[in-house]
């Protein structure tokens, strides 16, 4: 338990140093005498600066996962999970800033030993499936418009690549208006994933999930 608890202090720790001063120059002897503790207790616990930072993104990601899944799962319409979704990833970034900050300079500066980007391989899209289960649920129920083919991949990656950019512009602008964002993220991707009703006009909002 006491491991435990020194393990999330360090990453804690390392998250705020990244935050703050930037990856370059978060190094290891920085992040143990902000923690107070020694470089040698830093590498009982991390073998090395690469192995924390793959822990922290993992932790951001998962906190995130965790903030996220019950106020998505708390909907009971594809239009209200997928508004849930959008704001709910606002929410989490408005929540831990340094959070945002951290993974952002880990994710656009983190190498590999060949001099690659660490986190810069996109083969792996398993993060779009719960959005192209809500697409697609969503033309089940009628809800939203039909996807043909691998329009819902597409839909769901065009969702994730815009709140992903809010991040990038947190990053650069800690007084950037994320509510307004996510209100705006909103009604651009409810307006172009309903259904169009009688006449070609979208939907009309209204409603829990508007």
């Amino acid at each position: 338990m006491q491991q435990t608890k020194r393990r999330e202090q360090i990453v804690k720790v390392a998250i705020e140093t990244i935050a703050e001063i930037g990856y370059a120059q978060a190094s290891v002897g920085q992040i143990a005498k902000r923690a107070g503790i020694s470089k040698g207790v830093f590498t009982y616990h991390f073998a090395s600066k690469d192995d924390m930072m793959v822990q922290i993104v993992h932790e951001v990601y998962d906190a995130a996962a965790r903030f996220m899944q019950p106020r998505i799962e708390s909907e009971t319409t594809p239009g209200g999970m997928l508004k849930a979704y959008i704001e709910s990833n606002l929410a989490f970034m408005e929540a831990h800033r340094d959070y945002i900050a951290a993974v952002i300079e880990i994710v656009t500066n983190a190498r590999t030993p060949d001099g690659k980007l660490r986190f810069a391989d996109s083969s792996d899209d398993s993060i779009l499936e719960p959005l192209i289960e809500i697409l697609k649920w969503g033309e089940e129920t009628g809800e939203f418009r039909t996807f043909s083919g691998q329009s819902a991949r597409v839909a769901a990656a065009a969702i994730r690549s815009a709140i992903d950019g809010v991040g990038g512009r947190l990053a650069a602008n800690a007084e950037l208006d994320l509510s307004g964002c996510s209100e705006e993220l909103v009604t651009l991707f409810l307006s172009a994933v309903r259904k169009p009703a009688a006449g070609g006009e979208p939907a009309g909002k209204g409603g829990k999930d508007a």
